[in-house]
């Protein structure tokens, strides 16, 4: 929970520079693809969050690998966290600027996970009915996960409508093992 307020005062202050800046999306792509580059390395990664080594002699390696290929905000963000030793919060900094990003746009993230693959049709129809109903308008991503059943889960921020079996099933396990 720390961690994550944290990231957020971060991400908060990265996002007002970037807007005074006018790059609010180039700064976005840049920090994910720093923190995409470090995380599939698993030696880049233990790199980056040992607090072991010296804190100059990794930023001089960060300077070096994303110099020429990052922005001067993101560029100063990775060095920053170098600096505070706050580099574990990379990943936390991106999920919330992507936040702020969204929330810029006037849109909300929206999770739909289905037991099979929706139509486009089906999608499209669930979508606009939850704007209609939310009065606002979303990002959309969706997987399917077999192991529902059947049915969907919908998570908006941090509300969630579980209208799987999986879901009625655990619902109804609970409701047995409360009863006894």
């Amino acid at each position: 929970m720390h961690d994550e307020t944290v990231a957020r005062r971060y991400a908060t202050a990265i996002f007002s520079l970037a807007t005074d800046a006018g790059s609010v999306d180039a700064v976005g792509r840049d920090l994910a693809a720093a923190a995409s580059a470090i995380a599939a390395d698993d030696d880049a990664t233990r790199f980056f969050v040992s607090p072991v080594i010296d804190r100059a002699e990794k930023a001089t390696v960060v300077e070096h690998v994303f110099g020429a290929a990052l922005g001067e905000i993101a560029l100063h963000t990775l060095l920053l966290l170098v600096r505070k030793r706050r580099e574990a919060l990379l990943s936390p900094i991106v999920a919330e600027y992507e936040k702020l990003q969204l929330a810029q746009s006037g849109r909300e993230p929206l999770e739909i996970v289905s037991a099979r693959e929706l139509t486009p049709a089906e999608l499209d129809d669930l979508v606009q009915r939850l704007s209609r109903s939310y009065g606002r308008a979303f990002q959309v991503t969706r997987r399917v996960d077999p192991a529902l059943l059947g049915g969907i889960r919908i998570t908006m921020g941090d509300r969630r409508i579980d209208g799987s079996i999986a879901g009625r099933l655990d619902d109804l396990a609970r409701d047995l093992f409360a009863a006894n």
